[in-house]
C-alpha cells in the first residue's frame, strides 16, 4: 500500500470509533501531516479526549496523557534530575517526564499556570527540554493535541498569544447531528457489552509511514500564483483597512509569518490527502479557517458585534482575489 493509502486507512479507523466528526478527524490527520501541533477546543462531552485517543490506537506510537490542573510544576510534564545509588556510588540522573512520548494529550491546558505553559512552549517550538542547563529531544515523532473547554473561566490561565501562535490549527468540534447521536449510543452500548472493543481495532500505522507522508507532502508544487495568494490573505489580516472597511474595524492584530508558514503546509498537506501533486486555491481555502482563527486578535468593535474569528475569515477570503 502507499502512504496516502495506508493514512485514508487511518482516517477510516478512527471515524469508526468517532462518529459524526469526520472534518475534525481529517484536520488532525492535516496537522500530524504538516508536523504542526493542535488545540482542540468544545463544549464538554464532544470527544476532544476519544477523537486523541483513537488517534493513538490505531498509530504506532508512545501517548502521554496529561492532565493540567493550577497546581502542576514544570518538572511534572518535562521530567527531573534524580539521585539514584549505583554500586554504592550516588548518581543525578535525568528522569523523563510525559512529555517524552509521541503524541502527547493535554487536556484543558488553559487550566496549567504560566510556568508550565512556558515549559510546554520550548518542547513545540523547539522539539527538547531543558532541565538544570542540559537539553533533552524529543522523539522524531513528537506532535501535542490540546483541549480545552471555552466556557469554563474559573480556574483558567488564558493561554498567551505566542503559545496560540505555536498551535498550526484550532480546531473547533460542534455537536452531532440525531442520527450521529442515535449512532454513538448504540456504540457505546457495544462498547460496554465488549470491553475488548476498544482494543479490537487491528489497524495500526507504521510511524516510518508518516515520515514517508511528510516527505511526499513536502515534495507537492506550489505555483508562485499560489504563493502569492497565501502572502495576501496573510497580509489582508495585518492591513485590513486596504481592502475592506468592515475587516478594518473588526481586526485588532493579523496573523504572524507562522501563520502564513501553517497555511502553506496545511494546503499541501490537504493536496496531498486528495491524490493532488500541487496546491490549488481550494486547498488554501480549505484549511485556511483552522489556521488562522486563533491568530486573529478581534476588536472591541467586532465582540460588541458578536463577531466571531470564523465570521471574520468568511468575509476575509470574499474579499482577496483568487488567482486566475
Amino acid at each position: 500500500m502507499t502512504a496516502l493509502n495506508d493514512v485514508n486507512a487511518l482516517q477510516a479507523s478512527m471515524a469508526e470509533s468517532v462518529l459524526g466528526q469526520d472534518q475534525v478527524i481529517r484536520q488532525i490527520l492535516l496537522g500530524l501531516l504538516a508536523n504542526g501541533h493542535l488545540l482542540l477546543e468544545s463544549l464538554p462531552g464532544l470527544a476532544k479526549t476519544r477523537t486523541v485517543k483513537a488517534l493513538a490506537r490505531h498509530l504506532e506510537a508512545k501517548m502521554s496523557r496529561i492532565q493540567f490542573t493550577p497546581d502542576l510544576l514544570p518538572s511534572d510534564i518535562t521530567g527531573a534530575e534524580v539521585l539514584h545509588q549505583v554500586d554504592g556510588q550516588n548518581q543525578i540522573r535525568f528522569q523523563p517526564g510525559p512529555l517524552f512520548g509521541n503524541l502527547i494529550l493535554a487536556d484543558e491546558i488553559n487550566r496549567a499556570p504560566a510556568k508550565v505553559q512556558a515549559a510546554l512552549l520550548e518542547a513545540m517550538e523547539e522539539r527538547q527540554i531543558t532541565v538544570a542547563g542540559a537539553s533533552h529531544p524529543l522523539p522524531a515523532l513528537f506532535i501535542v493535541v490540546a483541549t480545552q473547554n471555552p466556557i469554563e473561566q474559573e480556574g483558567t490561565y488564558p493561554l498567551p498569544e505566542a503559545q496560540m501562535d505555536r498551535f498550526v490549527m484550532k480546531v473547533l468540534l460542534d455537536y452531532p447531528s440525531a442520527d450521529n447521536e442515535s449512532q454513538v449510543l448504540r456504540l457505546l452500548r457495544d462498547e460496554e457489552q465488549a470491553a475488548t472493543a476498544l482494543a479490537a481495532g487491528g489497524f495500526t500505522l507504521a510511524q516510518e509511514v508518516i515520515f514517508m507522508a511528510r516527505k511526499e507532502v513536502s515534495a507537492i508544487q506550489v505555483s508562485p500564483a499560489i504563493d502569492r495568494y497565501l502572502i495576501d490573505l496573510i497580509n489582508a489580516t495585518r492591513h485590513p483597512g486596504d481592502y475592506d472597511p468592515d475587516l478594518a474595524r473588526w481586526i485588532s492584530l493579523g496573523a504572524s509569518p507562522r501563520g502564513g508558514i501553517g497555511l502553506d503546509r496545511c494546503a499541501r498537506a490537504d493536496a496531498w490527502l486528495q491524490g493532488q501533486t500541487f496546491v490549488t486555491p481550494d486547498n488554501v481555502r480549505a484549511v485556511a479557517h483552522p489556521v488562522l482563527r486563533h491568530r486573529l486578535q478581534l476588536s472591541y468593535d467586532a465582540v460588541a458585534d458578536g463577531v466571531t474569528a470564523d465570521q471574520v475569515l468568511d468575509r476575509l477570503l470574499s474579499t482577496v482575489a483568487i488567482p486566475a
